[in-house]
């Protein structure tokens, strides 16, 4: 956090020390960013984008102003924690409100979240500074060690870090008199699309030049720096302000410089402490001094519980953070390097200790019943800010290891779950993963019992912005209430308390199993403007237990590459903003009949125009119920009064009775706003019928009789027609669609195949099984059928008979010549 170093800054103070083509790179990076911020969806809700002052000093009363977009009609400011007067709001443009505040005198140093109310809607939290030091404003030119600006001790500095930018300020300090610098940057700072995000950096520099103590990240701060020195000599000391990569942006990356000799505790020892009671602890500063301190602990437990210390040399600007449990405190008893010296702890119990050497192990041990559901939780990154990047392992009475745990998804401090197995001690070891150590790496463990539990928060519905909701006067808002289930499964009921006169919400039952449910907003027409925080719970039975849900908002704040979280910030309330009405009616017909597993319905949407509203309006679902899909690309257009709006439910569509609502969109002067419907309640029931299809066979130029076999599932009333759709192409039916009963057992479709119909199998045969009932249609749709269309075979023919060719008279043989007797006896019988 504080380091010693010899060499010099002179190049990091001079514009000189950049290339050319550094320069013109960051530019062309300022033109895409810019280019990107123009492409941006106008929208009517308003937004913050800068604060001017960031923050204002306690006990004073103080004007800031915020800028930003659709802000012309502001009207209020809400402030989510006590200690901040407003007492005016004033309208500047539509770019800019001036209010003016006032801090309670009393009001602990530090970041303060704030929102803004206009007439059509809120902004979500933006966060401002809380001191007790006068503010001085930064001064240009202070960019160079000839030109810097000369500041008094114990002020606050307020000024921007443009690109390339580096900000000087001299301060004389006498020998042995301590100066700490701590710098609030990237926590005023609110980007959620990675651009110009202030990272700061800040080094202390003697009158020759060279830096005595420099820092860019803290443990403490994280990427906001922090650093003390204690001159033994007196002299000027020059403090060097720059973004850590030579970055920055105009009315962006602002800054609060803390400068001064006030305590600034790192590390509070012990880290944790019992609610309700007075927590003797030792703070560790910045400098390395330790000094005792009493704080009074809050009467319940808190995960993060603010610690900020007062001496006469002033208040530490911003708090440190502790963990408050209703579970004893055990502190770890050196030496305790192995399991058979554990620190003896208990269980539950808060385990709080330090890893003071980089190759060191904490050892505690805890007794556990065989059964017992045991849940180890560390806090040290993450909660209380704590240098150390902790491992946790856990072992059983052998010695032998159950589970261990480094990080958890984004939180740096791991987490064990186990049951015992066995009556006996069991053990925990705690060391940091890049085994290094130090006074300040502190952190505490805490053992409890594993029991069901019930988490709330909203549904973000604008991408990374945290959800509130603007009502308009006589219409609706919605939100979608989201729960984290921990052991707990069953259904539970939805509780809205708090919210402003003439605001009523509609509550839906959480059903077992399921996380997500919509919650109506209406404003009645006597509604008065305004905005207001309520509160969000659920309470549902677990046996004979009753469960009751926590609500949190987690608001992100700055977000870095691949939209990795930088700064978040955490609500126990919800925000809404009573709005002015929406210059239309608007209805979702409620269906009269249920939609189908595999089946389809039509919602009809109306919508009913004031004089002189002629725009479109469009429409999406809030939230789909489980299974149902939505045709959310459908708007009523300019002289329309109705859509119908197709839905879908697939086979396994969560059955039962679900509530509907529908986001409503349309044009203002200031963009696009979002409202909501009145919800309907939409049935979702099993099919009617299961078919069997057979493979069928048709020649071209034939005809084929279809038969799908029917087998009932449940009994229905209403009239029931099938259709058969998908037929392919050359084939025809001329009664496609026919009435059947619920006992039929097949239903028949004569098909006639075209002599040119394409060959092939076809596989695109469904049927629709049309149930009328009150004037309305349930259809359910079931398929594929198959057929396989055939080219007729040849004709057979007998072959043609071959002529036989006529008998040629068979020549006669020839005569035998006579013998010299026979020649003689023929001549005498001639005579």
């Amino acid at each position: 956090m504080t380091c010693q170093a010899k060499r010099s800054l002179a190049s990091l103070v001079s514009n000189s020390a950049f290339p050319t083509a550094n320069r013109l790179l960051l530019g062309m990076v300022a033109v895409i960013s810019a280019s990107l911020a123009a492409s941006s969806v106008s929208a009517a809700f308003p937004k913050i984008s800068y604060i001017r002052p960031l923050g204002v000093v306690r006990g004073e009363e103080s004007t800031i102003t915020l800028h930003g977009s659709a802000l012309g009609d502001a009207t209020e400011v809400l402030t989510d924690l006590p200690g901040l007067e407003i007492l005016e709001v004033k309208p500047v443009d539509e770019k800019s409100v001036t209010v003016k505040l006032k801090a309670d005198e009393k009001l602990a140093p530090g970041l303060y979240p704030v929102r803004l109310v206009t007439k059509s809607g809120i902004t979500d939290l933006r966060l401002i500074g809380v001191g007790t030091m006068p503010i001085v404003n930064e001064v240009e030119p202070n960019n160079s060690f000839e030109e810097t600006q000369a500041i008094e001790m114990d002020r606050t500095i307020e000024g921007n870090i443009d690109r390339e930018d580096v900000d000087c300020f001299k301060v004389h300090l006498e020998a042995g008199q301590k100066l700490t610098v701590e710098i609030e940057g990237i926590r005023l700072v609110q980007q959620l699309n990675n651009r110009n995000i202030f990272d700061p950096a800040i080094a202390i520099l003697n009158s020759d030049r060279f830096e005595v103590a420099v820092s860019d990240d803290s443990s403490l701060l994280q990427q906001d720096s922090l650093c003390s020195f204690t001159p033994e000599e007196a002299g000027d000391y020059t403090i060097v302000v720059r973004e850590s990569s030579f970055l920055g942006a105009a009315n962006v990356c602002g800054y609060r410089l803390h400068v001064g000799s006030f305590p600034r505790p790192v590390t509070v020892i012990p880290s944790g402490g019992v609610k309700g009671e007075v927590l003797q602890a030792k703070l560790i500063d910045v400098d390395g001094t330790v000094t005792e301190s009493s704080v009074q602990l809050p009467s319940e437990p808190v995960e993060k519980w603010p610690v900020t210390h007062q001496d006469d040399r002033g208040i530490s600007p911003s708090p440190n953070w502790i963990r408050v449990s209703d579970a004893p405190i055990v502190t770890e008893t050196e030496p305790n390097e192995g399991q058979s010296q554990a620190t003896p702890g208990q269980f539950p119990a808060l385990l709080c200790g330090v890893i003071e050497e980089g190759d060191g192990y904490d050892w505690f041990s805890f007794e556990c019943k065989k059964g017992d559901r045991v849940q180890v939780q560390l806090h040290a990154r993450k909660t209380l800010r704590s240098p150390l990047d902790g491992v946790i392992h856990v072992f059983g009475p052998d010695g032998k290891t159950l589970k261990g745990s480094d990080d958890i998804g984004p939180n740096p401090d791991g987490s064990v779950d186990f049951d015992a197995a066995v009556d006996g001690n069991h053990f925990v070891r705690v060391y940091d993963h890049l085994r290094s150590g130090s006074p300040n790496h502190n952190y505490v463990i805490e053992l409890s019992r594993r029991e069901p539990s019930l988490g709330l928060t909203l549904k973000e519905l604008r991408r990374d912005e945290a959800m509130v909701v603007p009502v308009p006067v006589g219409g609706h808002s919605a939100m979608v209430l989201t729960a984290q289930r921990n052991q707990f499964n069953e259904q539970f009921d939805a509780i809205v308390e708090g919210l402003p006169e003439g605001v009523t919400a509609q509550t839906f039952p959480m059903p077992a199993g399921r996380v997500e449910i919509p919650v109506v907003f209406h404003a009645s027409k006597e509604a008065a403007l305004g905005g207001a925080f309520f509160e969000v719970g659920g309470v549902g039975k677990l046996g004979d237990r009753e469960i009751r849900g926590d609500f949190q908002q987690h608001h992100k704040v700055v977000l870095g590459q691949n939209r990795r979280e930088m700064l978040g910030y955490e609500t126990e309330k919800a925000a809404l903003a009573v709005c002015e009405a929406m210059p239309f009616s608007v209805e979702v017909v409620q269906p009269k009949t249920p939609i189908l597993r595999r089946g389809s319905k039509d919602l009809l949407v109306r919508i009913k125009r004031d004089e002189g509203f002629e725009g479109t309006v469009s429409f999406r679902t809030l939230y789909n119920p489980p299974g149902i899909g939505v045709n959310n690309s459908k708007r009523i257009e300019k002289g329309q009064s109705e859509v119908i709006i197709p839905i879908t439910a697939n086979g396994s569509a969560a059955i039962g009775s679900w509530p509907m609502v529908m986001q409503v969109s349309y044009g203002t002067n200031r963009g696009t706003a979002t409202m909501s419907t009145a919800p309907i309640m939409l049935d979702v029931e099993e099919p009617v019928f299961d078919f069997a299809f057979p493979k069928s066979a048709a020649e071209q130029g034939a005809e084929a009789i279809l038969a799908i076999g029917m087998t009932k599932r449940r009994d229905i009333e209403g009239d029931i027609e099938v259709r058969l759709v998908g037929i392919p192409n050359g084939v025809t039916c001329d009664e496609p669609q026919k009435k059947v009963e619920l006992g039929s057992e097949s239903v028949q479709f004569l098909l006639k195949v075209a002599p040119d119909a394409k060959p092939g199998t076809h596989k695109t045969m469904v049927v629709q099984t049309l149930i009328t009932r009150e004037g309305e249609t349930m259809m359910q749709t079931d398929g594929t059928g198959e057929i396989r269309i055939d080219k007729p075979l040849p004709v057979k023919q007998d072959p043609p008979a071959e002529k036989k060719p006529e008998a040629k008279p068979k020549p006669k043989p020839a005569a035998k010549p006579l013998s010299r007797l026979e020649q003689l006896r023929q001549q005498k019988e001639s005579k």
